[in-house]
């Protein structure tokens, strides 16, 4: 794509890259920069699977937004969205049921830009730029008033987005401050990068990624149960993406790059 589209924000650094481009780029998509690329194309080589690793994570959310549309769910709100590719949430809950309703929310301006480009005309879904450490602002947001009923269940989406939040700004925490503002019946589903199964690879990446405007934070499967505190976890519980619930033979994978992200879904009592 053109470095400098017309829909790319003013004060965009495009020369720094960042995890929404990079995984835009690892999917498949065109709305990265040429820094993006240069940082993906490291991050595949320091841990081998990438793309697949990407792929399967993408699957994962689009089996997580089925589960909750068939047990009642018509409203989701999807924290560190990122940059729509193929198999938007939107396009996957409104698919099932026309009335679901749907906010992204992200932090990167092109993200959010392309989200309001791809939404314009579609009254079920909007988009806004936020940081996910400010989940009053977020659930306040008159895009989110406008479009979600904070008093009914609401799918909360946190697909691949936590391991970019370090330990000194609270992850437990944070997420019990969405968690405190959803009514019962709401799910919550999330997936994280972990260093147990590939250490040394996992290191490589991380080294990688301190480069970028995202550094990534992996954790245990137990330190991401711990997220879920408050949720009750619904089967199969955490385990890696291709694991949770799988509907078709491209939900899974046999190499390694299986059991980089850990994923799960839990219920709000």
């Amino acid at each position: 794509m053109n470095e400098r589209s017309s829909w790319v924000p003013q004060g965009v650094n495009v020369e720094l890259p960042s995890a929404a481009r990079v995984y835009d780029y690892l999917l498949g998509g065109g709305h990265n920069f040429a820094a993006d690329r240069q940082l993906a194309e490291r991050f595949a080589t320091a841990l081998p699977g990438s793309r697949d690793i990407a792929r399967l994570n993408r699957a994962f959310l689009r089996r997580a937004v089925l589960f909750m549309v068939e047990r009642g769910v018509d409203q989701f709100l999807d924290v560190g969205s990122g940059i729509p590719t193929v198999g938007n949430v939107h396009e996957i809950a409104q698919a099932a049921n026309p009335e679901a309703r749907v906010v992204y929310v992200d932090n990167e301006p092109v993200a959010v830009a392309h989200s309001q480009l791809i939404l314009d005309g579609n009254d079920r879904a909007g988009a806004l730029q936020e940081d996910l450490r400010n989940p009053e602002e977020i659930l306040d947001h008159a895009v989110t008033r406008g479009l979600l009923d904070l008093d009914r269940p609401v799918g909360l989406l946190m697909v691949g987005v936590f391991h970019f939040v370090p330990e000194d700004w609270g992850p437990r925490a944070l997420v019990d401050r969405y968690r405190s503002r959803l009514a019962s019946g709401s799910y919550l589903a999330l997936s994280h990068f972990t260093a147990d199964s590939r250490p040394v690879e996992m290191a490589a990446m991380v080294e990688v990624m301190s480069r970028s405007k995202d550094p990534i934070h992996p954790r245990t499967r137990a330190e991401i149960e711990a997220l879920f505190t408050g949720f009750e976890l619904v089967e199969p519980g955490v385990v890696s993406t291709a694991d949770w619930r799988p509907r078709a033979p491209g939900d899974g994978a046999a190499g390694p790059e299986r059991d980089q992200i850990y994923a799960g879904v839990a219920r709000l009592p």
